[in-house]
């Protein structure tokens, strides 16, 4: 995203009028029963859901409660005559036993890295094994390719039948110079998504990525949880046959460590990566990696369900939420992922939404689509597809409103804007805000990238515009430095943990605010007839132009 300017508070007033109707004033409603969220959250976070993993028996309960909660709602089914779209998947499950990653170094040091302490590792390629023998390794800093900041980390290199091994995040990180990348809020480049898919397309054999807990905005326990176990993927006629052959994450002693073996320090690299005009740097190191796979297909289900509008039943307004989580693990003790803030929340939401609207008085004017999303825990596989294979135009979607992880806590002063500064959405948030006495502000930790990892993601760069937000820290009763506390440990302790747990009693009164927020923009939204566009200076405004210009065409 485009970092927020300051012209963008100036342009909020002139938006206000020109995007909504009137301004409204004085409280908003509250349409969204606390009572029904709250159900819904116990309901889907409950162990007998057995963590919501796609192509799980979890994913079939989850999907018989959404498509009868929906029909229970009087909602109309979203694809035909079915809440459900399929979308197919494979199951690719690693065996951690048979999993090796050996290095070897030409003054003879060697190392076997032990699976999920020091390395996590997988393959998207579609195949029972998958190796490599002693291919050379070679230090490409971050990763990345990005001709609009005159920056390019593989060059003079050739990457066939080597291993890159990459820094995450980008960068800015590090650098407190705005206009270096984008300063502390990351980029599409930071994603670890984008630095596998880069080493596929310089044709390396492996990418390895050096995991920090600061610049990946997780610690590794994270990384081992998520990535470990049966992984999805969306199916592909090749089979990934373009991916890497082997997918890794180190930590980071073991990066100082192999840095060390071979005289050098992994600080003063990680500078040198840092600088405008660093060069890819061969290590005089041989990596060995083997994998073999057990492989499922599988249909995986977004659920859609929906309001039709009375008077231009062709525009959509769409809420998403994804409604996976990561399933059980063969620990012992607790070892249900069940994921309620992230993201029985968000999917908690929807439905109470859908029942606000349904028992409105006055049905929208346009249509309200209620999108429950597959695989986001996977790599933002269920909106992908929806994308690709989309049921309501894009062009004819008017925006999308996504709910990912409402946190628990109470009412706050302010909105945490997740791509701050990106659209003309922003002026129905401010104007929605203002109402229940709250500013809207930019995320407090644009470094950790949360516009590149939730669903919104891909209907933005189709062009679709997008509004994510969350709860905001400064906590009415407790201040901002108790509410950023409260958020870091969550973050800590229970973000894709089997500690994300609904507990009665749980304090949900800021959630219902961001929920009552929600309520007000999108039935702003379904009853003008403005079409809200990103900001001239967003990368996804031409992909929104052309598609409301075909749209328009007879």
């Amino acid at each position: 995203m485009k970092r927020f300017e300051p012209l963008c508070l100036l342009m909020v007033p002139a938006l206000l009028s020109g995007c909504a109707t009137r301004i409204d004033t004085g409280p908003l409603p509250a349409p969204v029963s606390m009572q029904q969220y709250e159900q819904h959250l116990a309901a889907l976070a409950d162990d007998n859901m057995e963590g919501r993993k796609p192509g799980t028996v979890g994913e079939r309960k989850t999907v018989d409660y959404l498509t009868t909660q929906f029909r229970a709602l009087g909602l109309a089914p979203g694809n035909g005559d079915s809440f459900v779209q399929s979308a197919p998947m494979v199951e690719i499950t690693t065996s951690s036993a048979a999993a090796k990653l050996h290095l070897e170094a030409s003054n003879g040091w060697s190392r076997d890295l032990r699976y999920g302490a020091d390395v996590v590792m997988f393959t998207k390629r579609v195949v029972p094994a998958v190796s490599f023998e002693k291919s050379p390794l070679v230090f490409v800093g971050h990763g990345i390719i990005a001709p609009e900041y005159g920056w390019n980390d593989y060059a003079g290199v050739d990457m066939h039948g080597k291993v890159a091994l990459i820094l995450i995040n980008d960068p800015g990180f590090d650098n407190p110079d705005p206009n270096f990348f984008h300063g502390r809020a990351m980029t599409y480049y930071g994603r670890w998504t984008y630095k596998f898919e880069e080493a596929a397309r310089q044709g390396a054999d492996g990418a390895i990525i050096i995991h920090e807990t600061a610049p990946a905005a997780y610690p590794w326990g994270t990384v081992v949880n998520s990535w470990t176990g049966a992984l999805i993927d969306k199916s592909s006629p090749d089979g990934n046959a373009g991916r890497v052959k082997v997918e890794c994450w180190i930590t980071h002693e073991q990066a100082e460590a192999l840095f060390a073996a071979v005289g050098s320090n992994f600080t003063s690299a990680k500078q040198r990566a840092q600088l405008r005009g660093f060069k890819a740097e061969p290590l005089p190191i041989k990596v060995s990696a083997a994998l073999t796979n057990a492989i499922r297909t599988t249909l995986s289900a977004n659920v859609i369900a929906t309001i039709r509008g009375t008077q231009r039943p062709d525009e959509y307004v769409i809420y998403t939420a994804h409604w996976d989580a990561f399933g059980k693990s063969f620990a012992s003790g607790d070892n249900i992922f069940n994921g309620a803030v992230d993201n029985a929340t968000g999917v908690a939401g929807l439905l109470a939404l859908a029942s606000a609207f349904k028992k409105a008085a006055h049905p929208p004017a346009r249509s309200l689509v209620f999108l429950a999303l597959t695989a986001e825990e996977q790599g933002l596989l269920g909106s992908a597809y929806y994308v690709a294979n989309p049921i309501f135009p894009l062009g004819s979607t008017v925006a999308v409103l996504n709910m990912d992880s409402i946190y628990f806590g109470g009412p706050a002063h302010d909105v945490s804007l997740v791509g701050y500064g990106a659209s003309e959405l922003e002026a129905y948030l401010v104007a929605a805000a203002a109402r229940q006495d709250r500013v809207v502000k930019p995320e407090p930790t644009p470094e950790k990238g949360y516009f590149f990892r939730s669903d919104h993601f891909n209907f933005a760069k189709a062009g679709v515009p997008a509004l994510y937000f969350k709860l905001g820290i400064d906590d009415r009763a407790h201040g901002a430095a108790w509410g950023q506390a409260q958020r870091d440990e969550y973050d800590t302790n229970d973000y894709h943990k089997p500690s994300d747990e609904y507990r009665k009693g749980v304090d949900l009164r800021g959630g219902l605010e961001d929920l009552q927020l929600l309520y007000a923009v999108g039935s702003k939204l379904a009853n003008n007839g403005n079409w809200p566009n990103w900001f001239a200076s967003s990368e996804f405004r031409a992909a929104r132009d052309r598609s409301r210009a075909a749209q328009s065409r007879p």
